[in-house]
């Protein structure tokens, strides 16, 4: 029997269990995937939004300056990266963009954003010399930055785990039925009980509310195309640029630079048929490069190493639907957490925490909690923390992946962390072996070869990401040995 029972290990899951593992409680995370982040926490565009945009007096609005104030806590004690970097919301001359950005600055305001100024054309360029000079002016808006989002909520779901929480992945619920003061949750990997559960199923959170008789939320996912390009692109940004938004509302395409030195392009917006609909369209997806030029003229789309999709997890109400749901006592709601989410998520399991002293539940907190966190990133090191970190273990003096000088160490600690990552793409998320020019085409094969080994398994048995996406399914020369064999026998 939990106290707790999470729903879902995205940014906001992995908020939650990080928030709830402080106390003297019993917390289970249920995760449909086989890794944390594996949902709409991997791929977004990874912004710690400054909070201008968000509707005055709405959730989405206070949660999203307390979570960025939180951000540069935990960032700074679970070594996440995280880079500070102004928003400009750039305006041509045209009246109705003109009339946007001052909106926005009246909203900002309003919210509590600091720092924000409206610079004309001149000054805008002086302070981001990649914007496009066509410009009029520009909404500017200091209090923003980047963050890499699955190692963000990587490092708040392992923080739970050191701290008792546990993780069960490949965990889809199924089923959730209500008893006497308590809930059966019926999953893939088996049934478990809990006293409160909580609903973080992002993409899926309306269909997880039904499961408890809920009514009245509708998925309305969208999902949203992307360009990663090389490091020789992001060099030349330091800011996060937005157009304003077109007649029917689209916000447009942002172009950003990423806190591994990329340049990240997008995203479009479609209606998603469900909460894994992530495939691209070649069709639309080169809209994308005219849209980003006009933000940022100086983009060299032959740089292109990567394209992908992600849901935003919309549901028909235009604000975070966040409380206990009036159909069943004790099973919590946040669901609808599109964007700011990744920025309100800590935010988001604080107003969890109240929720649940609200609803009765006891918390006392743990006289001893691990709050800290700490890696070795090699290609950061200076040269003599190089040669130290070589000297205490051989295996950082071992370049698995050349793009991005990830080390045969940084991939073994990964490996043995609190919660064990069984996939090449899950390695990627977590020290950056696979992300670089060649995607993997170096490093792909020895990263596969080290996951076997350090697991214990055969190599047939890793995966490339999701549940299925098999990289092998026999050894042929072994095959072709045996076949060999029995014809001679013949």
């Amino acid at each position: 029997m939990y106290d707790v029972l999470i729903i879902g290990c995205g940014i906001v899951g992995a908020a939650a269990a990080y928030q709830l593992s402080r106390y003297q409680l019993s917390v289970c995370v249920c995760e449909r995937y086989n890794d944390v982040a594996n949902g709409c926490t991997k791929a977004n565009t990874a912004i710690l939004h400054a909070g201008f945009d968000c509707p005055v007096g709405s959730l989405e609005a206070r949660l999203n300056l307390r979570g960025i104030e939180l951000a540069k806590e935990i960032c700074e004690k679970l070594d996440v990266e995280r880079i500070s970097m102004p928003t400009f919301i750039i305006a041509y001359d045209n009246p109705r963009e003109l009339q946007y950005i001052e909106e926005l600055y009246r909203r900002g305001v309003s919210n509590g954003v600091q720092g924000l100024r409206i610079v004309d054309r001149d000054e805008a360029l002086c302070l981001e010399p990649a914007l496009n000079p066509n410009i009029k002016a520009a909404l500017y808006a200091p209090g923003s930055g980047i963050v890499n989002p699955w190692e963000y909520c990587i490092a708040m779901a392992e923080t739970a785990v050191i701290n008792g929480a546990q993780v069960k992945l490949e965990s889809e619920v199924t089923a959730i039925e209500k008893k006497d003061g308590y809930f059966v949750v019926t999953t893939t990997s088996g049934v478990y009980e809990a006293r409160y559960v909580v609903n973080a199923g992002g993409g899926w959170s309306a269909q997880v509310y039904e499961l408890v008789g809920g009514h009245g939320l509708h998925q309305t996912n969208f999902a949203g195309q992307y360009f990663v390009l090389d490091k020789s692109q992001g060099e030349k940004l330091h800011s996060i640029i937005f157009p304003c938004p077109d007649e029917h509302g689209f916000k447009g395409i942002c172009v950003t630079p990423t806190v591994h030195g990329n340049l990240l392009v997008g995203p479009d917006c479609y209606e998603a048929a469900d909460g894994d609909h992530v495939g691209t369209d070649p069709s639309t997806l080169e809209n994308l490069k005219a849209e980003g030029h006009r933000s940022m003229p100086g983009i060299d789309f032959r740089e292109v190493i990567h394209e992908y999709a992600g849901v935003r997890p919309n549901t028909q109400i235009p604000d975070f639907v966040i409380g206990e749901a009036p159909e069943c006592p004790h099973f919590i709601n946040l669901a609808g957490i599109k964007s700011p989410g990744l920025s309100s998520a800590p935010a988001i399991a604080e107003e969890l925490e109240t929720i649940l002293r609200g609803c009765g539940l006891e918390m006392k907190r743990k006289e001893q909690f691990v709050d800290s966190r700490k890696r070795i990133r090699f290609r950061s090191l200076d040269e003599e923390a190089k040669r130290e970190a070589i000297r205490k273990n051989s295996l950082y003096g071992r370049i698995i992946c050349r793009c991005e000088t990830v080390t045969e160490g940084e991939i073994v600690e990964a490996i043995h962390r609190p919660i064990v990552p069984r996939s090449v793409d899950a390695i990627k998320r977590r020290c950056n072996a696979g992300m670089g020019r060649c995607q993997g085409g170096f490093c792909g094969p020895r990263v596969h070869e080290i996951l076997a080994r350090e697991l214990g398994v055969s190599q047939q048995e890793i995966l490339m990401d999701e549940q299925g996406s098999f990289l092998l399914t026999s050894v042929i020369k072994e095959q072709q040995e045996e076949e060999t064999a029995n014809e001679n026998r013949v």
